[in-house]
């Protein structure tokens, strides 16, 4: 590939992946604004997105050069692989929701980046530049700054705390799976077949926890089509998309523009308080998400 169009989709993938950041920010704006509980709204973040990438895979297939569909048993293991990942990180995430702080949670949840670089490393034997090790490290300070404000150690909190560190585990797990994925898959093609195992894999669990399946109210199910259609069939379609372009462990340090946005949502939708640290750490992450792209290329 010419190196002027291995830099434009590069450019394209990366105003991807960053757009798919901000579609899963909203994704904490619409599970506090659900009448259901956290768990029934995961499995409807899923059950209402699978018909339209159903109909995008379709389409996708209908075109004079379609992408090649899986067609062994070793592919649909890998897909499942990556549905079952995002299933444990839904689930866990919600679980450790409420066994500790949202606080607690959410910055241990963002902890992925750690795993996607040493799973890239252990696994793949990629190498990583100081620089690169610099802006993700200068990101996650900056999250933790964010959020520092409510993050409380507590003994009574230490499982709901390892909760949350397991969620960035399989996030991480996640990320790796898709973006060796997308050497074989397209976008709708991962997307549609993973999310059908995430959505299988989450109904039990929703029944266990014995939620409500049903929302109270037309509001209550607009929420979980907004969660569907913008978090998840947009943001997280996006982010699949940019990583056949770019570095899972770089994509992984990107996605900590997620809490920066989700808390400037927070403070315009819900009116939550926006402190001086908070812009603070936002502005650390933002920074470290340069010095990671500068040290990836």
């Amino acid at each position: 590939m010419p190196r002027s169009v291995k830099d434009h989709a590069e450019r394209v993938a990366l105003f991807s992946l960053l757009s798919g950041a901000v579609g899963i920010a909203f994704a904490p704006i619409f599970v506090r604004l659900s009448e259901l509980g956290p768990t029934a709204t995961a499995f409807y973040r899923l059950a209402f997105a699978l018909p339209v990438l159903w109909l995008w895979m379709q389409i996708e297939r209908r075109r004079p050069i379609a992408p090649r569909p899986p067609s062994e048993a070793a592919a649909y293991r890998r897909l499942a692989l990556a549905g079952l990942c995002f299933a444990g990180d839904l689930a866990v995430w919600h679980w450790s929701i409420r066994l500790t702080s949202v606080a607690n949670s959410t910055l241990l949840a963002n902890f992925a980046p750690i795993f996607v670089t040493l799973g890239a490393w252990v696994l793949f034997r990629e190498r990583f530049t100081l620089t690169f090790l610099a802006g993700m490290a200068a990101a996650l300070a900056g999250a933790a700054v964010l959020m520092g404000e409510s993050f409380t150690l507590n003994t009574r909190h230490l499982f709901g705390d390892a909760l949350g560190l397991l969620t960035a585990v399989f996030y991480a797990g996640y990320i790796l799976s898709v973006q060796r994925l997308r050497v074989d898959f397209s976008t709708a093609t991962i997307m549609t077949w993973s999310g059908v195992v995430t959505c299988l894999a989450l109904l039990p669990i929703a029944l266990a926890s014995r939620e409500s399946l049903v929302a109270a109210s037309a509001y209550g199910w607009a929420v979980l089509l907004g969660l569907a259609l913008v978090s998840h069939a947009g943001g997280q379609s996006l982010i699949a998309y940019a990583l056949a372009h770019l570095p899972a462990a770089f994509s992984s340090v990107s996605l900590l523009l997620q809490p920066v946005v989700a808390a400037l949502l927070a403070w315009i939708i819900l009116g939550e308080p926006l402190g001086l640290w908070q812009g603070v750490g936002g502005a650390i992450v933002l920074a470290g998400i340069v010095l990671a792209r500068r040290g990836s290329r």
